[in-house]
């Protein structure tokens, strides 16, 4: 007897191109990115894919009619399922296509969440997704209990067809929405235990951050050895992963790989995954690895930079810029990207599948390291021993000199060590 895969469903990805958008993005890296999105979900099989102009979006259908019944007749010659339409589709805009098309229709959030439901490895990244889909489910039963109240007028007193049942289910949402925050209150208790356990070992966390795809995790990969799943898949990484590594520089280190992020990610999504994010908030250096080879890069890397302005990242924690995937870039590209690192050492170019650039790269990370460190000058009396047993057995003491009245220390620590330091009770 051979096993049988799953069938695939046949689905189809639009791209609305809003032209009286001025910020909007161009629209052919955008259906691009979209098709990834949708590819990153195993039981989806993308049969057709393009970008719709739109002067402005229909208030009812999104689409115009004439446009509507053009893309009617390609869904049905492509035998399509499933429409992914990359941007905000309103709950009447999404009743009234999927009526108009009979298939089901998914906007660019609900895509997003059924990726990371996918995706979710720990409890709590499972406990947040759940949150995340039934705070956005909750809006859109909202929304379409409001439409209904204004077709039918009146202030509401008066029952009316569908309510009662919209009524019975935003009740439900909101029962399972404070079952799960209990749940996940519990998870978040635990996950606290574990980084002040972190924060009382003596080794500097270095995050790795970036767009989704950047090659984040084969970096970490290349670094720790571990098997972390690394594919050409948007999201392939959604729960923090976290090793202790021994640099080949000398330095040993807690590297965290991080979800990556993407531009126009719900908001109920970033709240949703900022445990995962504030890893970065505790952060000694963050490597912001980029993807160099992507056409849109830049508009990649500042995206990044926003969420962690968002999130609270201090500016004085020391960055490194990693140009990934320069293997992917052409000659002559791939040159002048080696040129301007070599006058910017913030930068790193390197290619994390290959190894290539790997030792610039160990050794960038290692002064960085170094960077936040301080000399400070200390006095301990001879009856203070537990604490100058601390400081030696972290490797932070420089020199020692005995006086008349202890000792006098000269140390060489980072912020992390000072807090740890103060908060040892003296004899």
């Amino acid at each position: 007897m051979t096993d049988t895969l799953p069938r695939q469903t046949r689905a189809w990805v639009l791209h609305p191109d809003l032209t009286a958008d001025r910020g909007r993005r161009d629209s052919g890296p955008a259906l691009e990115e979209a098709v990834s999105l949708a590819a990153a979900l195993p039981s989806l099989e993308v049969v057709g894919a393009g970008v719709v102009r739109l002067a402005k979006p229909v208030p009812g259908t999104l689409f115009g009619s004439g446009k509507i019944e053009e893309l009617k007749a390609a869904f049905e010659a492509a035998e399509v399922e499933l429409v992914l339409v990359d941007g905000p589709v309103t709950p009447v805009q999404q009743r009234n296509l999927e009526k108009a098309w009979g298939v089901k229709l998914l906007d660019r959030t609900g895509l997003i969440l059924e990726i990371f439901s996918d995706r979710a490895a720990t409890r709590e990244g499972v406990l947040q997704v759940e949150m995340a889909a039934l705070s956005y489910q909750r809006t859109r039963l909202v929304r379409a209990w409001t439409h209904l109240e204004r077709q039918r007028g009146g202030l509401g007193f008066v029952g009316g067809p569908g309510e009662t049942q919209i009524e019975a289910d935003r009740r439900a949402i909101d029962d399972q929405l404070v079952r799960l925050k209990r749940q996940l209150d519990k998870v978040v208790k635990t996950r606290e235990l574990h980084r002040k356990a972190r924060a009382k070992v003596p080794f500097p966390i270095v995050a790795l951050v970036g767009y989704t795809n950047a090659g984040k995790s084969t970096l970490f990969n290349r670094l720790t050895g571990a098997e972390v799943l690394a594919k050409d898949m948007l999201f392939a990484t959604l729960d923090p992963t976290m090793r202790a590594v021994r640099l080949p520089t000398g330095p040993e280190i807690i590297l965290s790989d991080t979800v990556g992020f993407i531009s126009d990610l719900p908001t109920e999504l970033v709240a949703a995954f900022r445990a995962t994010l504030e890893e970065v908030l505790a952060a000694d250096v963050v490597v912001h690895v980029r993807d160099i080879s992507h056409p849109e890069t830049a508009m990649q890397a500042a995206n990044v930079e926003d969420i962690l302005e968002e999130l609270g990242v201090s500016e004085g924690t020391p960055r490194l810029e990693v140009w990934n995937k320069i293997d992917r870039l052409p000659e002559d590209m791939r040159e002048a990207a080696l040129a301007r690192a070599g006058r910017d050492p913030g930068l790193i170019p390197l290619s994390a599948l290959t190894g290539q650039g790997m030792d610039g790269f160990l050794a960038a990370l290692t002064e960085a390291l170094g960077a936040g460190l301080r000399e400070d000058e200390i006095m301990l009396g001879f009856d203070d021993g537990r604490r100058r047993a601390w400081l030696f057995e972290r490797g932070l003491v420089q020199s020692e000199v005995q006086t008349e009245k202890g000792y006098r220390l000269t140390v060489r620590w980072g912020t992390r060590e000072r807090d740890q330091f103060a908060a040892i009770p003296a004899a």
